[in-house]
């Protein structure tokens, strides 16, 4: 079985034209897709219904996601999703939208897609990190995310601005599926999205940065870095190597030669670890110069045994950086109370999920 979203519109043309259809159905279903987001082949009143019966026949299909439970912030604004894959395995991706400064306008809309089922990089803050792993997805896995989200934006009269690969999983560590779906939700004749209105987030693999730069796209790219010094940062990311804060400072410099687009390097600040004036100061002398940007997180609740640092300490760590000449921001919080801040992310609601669902069928046995 093939999902229609797995493929780029030149694949799309080719399998009409094998299947003895004009080329320009491959836009017919396009439009579909990217535009009416239907949630079955039958849906797609653009094309005869002899070339739909066709496409079931051979196999293909459309989506790849089912959303199994919702959760929504006090305020509305942010909202995370628990979507069941075709294999019945739970994922999670969130949608948080910032509302427009002036009276009238969008909302900006960012979706955060999840790349793999659990991750492998072992964060030792991080809820997804905690999980283990258990797969990569696919390119129509996680467009399909995308198209989630787009379906509940569209009812609204919102569309999705912005996509950020932060959720579940090490994008880079997955990396010709994610490639792939780049290239779909950037397509013009895909999703559209524009390359600056995408980034990818990385704990830090050297290749996989590398990579990226050669492949002329024009997304953003932002570096977990969490400590100034290898000792420090190992502690935190057991994957990281001997000199991988070095390495990574490096591969951001280059990834800025070869795209011109700036590198954010993530820091999530975690008290009395790598929040204190010195490490401050530390980072300072490792990113002066450097013409990158530093976001500052303020770590969010999760399972582990770290802590949230003070606001004092955090305003202190923001007023060093920035007096050191540091390019620095403390990154707005969207979804600390329902579990989808930064770090965050885990299949946390399946256990709400099953309970509800069990006590619905309790109840059906009942009458």
């Amino acid at each position: 079985m093939t999902d229609l979203y797995r493929l780029l519109p030149e694949e799309m043309e080719r399998m009409v034209v094998e299947l003895g259809q004009p080329r320009f159905r491959a836009d017919q279903i396009l439009y579909a897709l990217y535009y009416k987001f239907p949630k079955s082949i039958s849906e797609i009143k653009q094309l005869p219904a002899t070339f739909r019966e066709i496409l079931l026949a051979k196999g293909f299909t459309i989506g790849s996601t089912k959303e199994l439970h919702r959760v929504k912030s006090k305020d509305g604004d942010t909202m995370k999703l628990l979507l069941s894959l075709n294999d019945k395995v739970p994922i999670e991706s969130v949608l948080m939208q910032y509302q427009p400064k002036k009276l009238f306008g969008h909302p900006r809309s960012t979706i955060c897609v999840s790349t793999q089922v659990g991750c492998a990089m072992g964060c030792v803050f991080c809820a997804t990190g905690q999980m283990g792993f258990e797969r990569n997805m696919k390119a129509e896995e996680i467009v399909g995310q995308v198209i989630h989200f787009a379906r509940i934006l569209y009812e609204r009269g919102h569309h999705v601005t912005n996509i950020v690969f932060m959720g579940m999983g090490e994008p880079l560590a997955n990396y010709s599926e994610t490639i792939r779906a780049v290239q779909l939700l950037t397509h013009p004749r895909g999703f559209g999205i524009g390359q600056r209105n995408i980034t990818i987030s990385t704990i830090g693999i050297i290749s996989g940065i590398d990579r990226l730069a050669d492949e002329k796209l024009q997304i953003g790219l932002a570096i977990s870095l969490h400590a100034p010094n290898d000792k420090l940062r190992q502690r935190l990311v057991p994957t990281a190597g001997s000199s991988s804060v070095k390495d990574l400072i490096n591969a951001g410099k280059r990834y800025f030669v070869k795209t011109g687009r700036r590198v954010t390097f993530e820091y999530a600040l975690i008290e009395g670890v790598n929040d204190s004036p010195e490490i401050a100061e530390d980072l300072v002398r490792l990113l002066r110069n450097n013409g990158s940007h530093v976001n500052l997180i303020p770590l969010n609740p999760t399972a582990g045994d770290f802590e949230r640092p003070t606001r004092k300490n955090v305003i202190e760590f923001e007023r060093i950086l920035y007096n050191g000449g540091i390019n620095c921001t403390v990154r707005v919080e969207k979804g600390t109370e329902i579990s989808a801040a930064c770090g965050q992310l885990r299949t946390d609601i399946l256990d709400k999920y099953n309970n509800e669902l069990n006590k619905i069928q309790n109840n059906d046995r009942d009458f």
